[in-house]
């Protein structure tokens, strides 16, 4: 086989890859009901409870990356997430602890209204998508989101107030160590 089939065969398994992930309705070819995304809600708005929240947000992503990789159906991902709620719970009770905060989190899966956001060339409608939501506290401050299945950005790190996004996808590391 001469390198030109490789590259076919990789181009269709990338798009057999893309199609059966994203599925195909809406404006842009995305199907709402195929993601799973995530919400964590600060417990104020001051600058330690921002803070704070990023740090839960970090320990939250290291904690779910390893159970979510073998995921593949969003179903799946929902049914690892409800097994290992206290688990989410006790990561960010945990860093609110060290950070010496008295308030709790709570965690659950249900339906929440997002606006549209752009992920690198996928973006996402405004709309009720399922959603694993964090509540830090009250809950009533800014709040961070992405989405967990399928997995376009797990950042870590602290946010440095540019509203970069970075991203990590399963199906493109798999893709990327194909052809290297």
């Amino acid at each position: 086989m001469n390198s030109l089939n490789y590259i076919v065969i990789g181009a269709i398994a990338v798009i057999v890859v893309l199609v059966g992930i994203f599925g195909f309705s809406g404006n842009n070819g995305y199907d709402k009901s195929k993601f799973l995304r995530i919400h964590i809600r600060a417990n104020s708005n001051s600058d330690i409870d921002q803070r704070v929240k990023y740090a839960v947000k970090s320990e939250i992503v290291d904690f779910l990356t390893p159970l979510l990789a073998q995921a593949t159906t969003k179903d799946l991902a929902i049914e690892i997430i409800n097994n290992n709620i206290a688990g989410i719970e006790e990561t960010a009770n945990t860093v609110l602890e060290d950070n010496g905060f008295s308030y709790k989190s709570s965690a659950s899966i249900k339906k929440e209204n997002f606006p549209t956001r752009q992920y690198d060339d996928v973006v996402l409608e405004s709309g009720v998508y399922d959603a694993l939501i964090v509540n830090l506290g009250t809950g009533e401050g800014n709040n961070w989101w992405c989405v967990v299945y399928p997995p376009l950005c797990f950042v870590g790190g602290q946010d440095d107030g540019s509203n970069q996004i970075q991203y990590r996808s399963k199906i493109l590391e798999i893709i990327k160590k194909f052809f290297d």
